[in-house]
This record gives C-alpha cells, sequence and structure tokens, in this order.
C-alpha cells in the first residue's frame, strides 16, 4: 500500500510538472490529454489527481504562488530593505512573465490565486517587504498592497505585450521610489 502512495506522490508530481510547463505556453488552452503525455502518464491518473483542467491549472498557480511567498517571507528580515523590495518586485514579475498562467491568474481581479491561501500569504509576504522599504525611506509612502498587485499586473502586461522592455519595468520601478514622490517624507 505505502508503495501505491509513493507512486501516486510521484505521478501528482509529474502531473503538476508537465501541466506548469504546458499551461506557461499555453493557458488554458492546451488540452489534459496533451499534459498527460507530457508527464508520461495516462490521462486517467491526471483526472485522478485533478477533476478538471481548471482544477489542475488552479493547483499549478497556487504552488507558484506560494513559492512567490515563501521567499517573500524568507526576505522580511533581510539587510537593505529597499534593495530587497524592489530585487523581489523585478524578480516576481520576470518570473511570473515567462508563464502565461500566472500572468492569467494575477491578472485576475477576482482569482482565485488572490483569494485562496497562497494568495494571501503572498499578499502579506510582499505588504511587509513593502512596509519595511518604506519604514527604510527607499520606497514612496503613498503606495500599498493593491497599488502593488495593480503595478504587477501592468508590467506583466507590458512584459507580454511587449518582450524584452525591461526599460518599462525600469521605469515602474523608478516611480516606486521615495524619491520620485513630490512631497513624499521619508
Amino acid at each position: 500500500m505505502e508503495k501505491m502512495r509513493a507512486d501516486a506522490r510521484r505521478n501528482r508530481a509529474k502531473v503538476l510538472a508537465a501541466a506548469e510547463e504546458a499551461f506557461a505556453v499555453d493557458g488554458l488552452a492546451v488540452p489534459l490529454d496533451d499534459i498527460a503525455r507530457l508527464a508520461g502518464v495516462g490521462a486517467g491518473t491526471v483526472y485522478r489527481h485533478f477533476p478538471s483542467k481548471e482544477a489542475l491549472f488552479q493547483a499549478v498557480v497556487l504552488e507558484r504562488i506560494q513559492q512567490f511567498a515563501d521567499e517573500a517571507r524568507d526576505l522580511a528580515e533581510a539587510e537593505e530593505p529597499g534593495e530587497v523590495f524592489f530585487d523581489y518586485f523585478v524578480r516576481v514579475i520576470h518570473q511570473a512573465s515567462l508563464n502565461r498562467a500566472i500572468c492569467d491568474a494575477l491578472a485576475e481581479s477576482s482569482g482565485h490565486a488572490f483569494k485562496a491561501g497562497a494568495g494571501d500569504d503572498f499578499r502579506a509576504g510582499f505588504a511587509r517587504l513593502l512596509e519595511r522599504a518604506q519604514a527604510a525611506g527607499a520606497v514612496r509612502r503613498d503606495i500599498d498592497g493593491d497599488d502593488l498587485r495593480a503595478l504587477i499586473v501592468g508590467c506583466l502586461a507590458v512584459e507580454r505585450y511587449t518582450p524584452g522592455s525591461a526599460h518599462l519595468v525600469r521605469v515602474v520601478v523608478d516611480g516606486l521610489r521615495a524619491s520620485a514622490a513630490q512631497g513624499d517624507v521619508a
């Protein structure tokens, strides 16, 4: 019986990895049969773990969002809070821009990624980094977590529709700096 559970865990991990790869390219348009083929398992195995493509998509997205949240939590007490915040902001945009599924999930204003636990963890972790950067005088004080989410979505749209336009993300980052806010007391 233990062997079956280990096999099931391995198969689930293979399906998640294949789905992340497939969703990154095609978003929800990818057929489940293609994911099963990519994972090296049968379609029945995919359905046994995930009753629908939407459930699989949600699992993939939430796993990636949780990774972002874990990273933010790990950085919460790092030295140089301003530098850490800006590096993290750019890294989230870069990593998410490589994955259409993550872009789609982050762009949904009522999407599951920001309502589920992983989304809450991500928001809280990012807010903590923001608060520390603001307290250090590195980030303008008139920005909050909702503003950050909107800026991420905007930057992802820029990256998605004009790939390689990192300079536009830098413009946004520069606009977040406390020095960019006239009258903002750091």
